[in-house]
């Protein structure tokens, strides 16, 4: 495990002032609030009420500021943290910092978004992804899971895939949600990418049942391994 200072909470002011450009931020938010959004967000994990395409134009009138991220993060607010992720620089963080970050990420989509756009984006990950993978904490491990999947897929020397195999097909299936759903997509990854593994990958989805009966909208793919995997497999060889 990394051992990093925490971020903390820290106030909104700056310089013993009210820092105008956290508040302003935290406004906008504020304004966008919608609590029937709310009531949905939260019902996945997420404790904010504003429209992600909306959130997105916040953040895009701020353009990359760093220092800014920094001080949105802080604030512990989720909608903030979102915006912090999104104008936030992912190579000038370092290790520590998003180790203690990924920590308090506890909402869903601040959790996923640190992954993808500012880990995956550093000079950390791979340091980060072995370091999480046999964290005691499902949330932090299910980062490293993300990130695996994400190394099978495009850079599969770093990793043992026949080992990879075996520990999911030990663990997946008492796995906590979390970190069950990203062993999932390593599972999948491997059956995708990887075609000398692809009938293993498949037979262990089959026998483990893992999101078998995961509710899928119309027009998406199942997250279930054995369907996921050959529904993408097909469309490759389609293309």
């Amino acid at each position: 495990m990394l051992r990093g200072q925490r971020l903390g909470c820290l106030s909104i002011r700056k310089g013993g002032s009210v820092d105008t450009h956290v508040e302003a931020v935290l406004a906008e938010l504020a304004a966008l609030e919608d609590p029937r959004m709310r009531q949905v967000n939260e019902r996945h994990g997420d404790d904010h009420g504003v429209n992600l395409t909306k959130l997105r134009g916040v953040a895009k009138a701020r353009g990359t500021d760093h220092d800014l991220a920094l001080r949105l993060w802080a604030t512990d607010d989720t909608a903030a943290r979102l915006v912090a992720i999104l104008i936030s620089r992912p190579k000038s963080f370092e290790a520590s910092e998003l180790d203690s970050m990924i920590r308090e990420a506890r909402a869903v989509k601040v959790h996923d978004w640190l992954v993808n756009y500012v880990v995956k984006k550093g000079p950390h990950a791979e340091e980060l992804r072995v370091a999480w993978l046999d964290d005691p904490d499902p949330v932090v491990a299910s980062a490293g899971w993300a990130l695996t999947a994400d190394v099978v897929a495009k850079r599969p020397e770093l990793v043992d895939l026949p080992g990879l195999l075996r520990t999911i097909d030990a663990e997946m299936k008492a796995a906590p949600d979390r970190e069950q759903w990203e062993m999932n997509s390593t599972l999948a990854a491997i059956g995708i990418h990887h075609p000398a593994l692809r009938p293993q990958a498949i037979e262990i989805g089959e026998r483990l049942e893992v999101l078998k009966d995961y509710p899928t909208p119309p027009g998406c793919t199942s997250p279930f391994a054995p369907i996921w995997i050959g529904e993408i497999v097909r469309r490759q060889s389609a293309g």
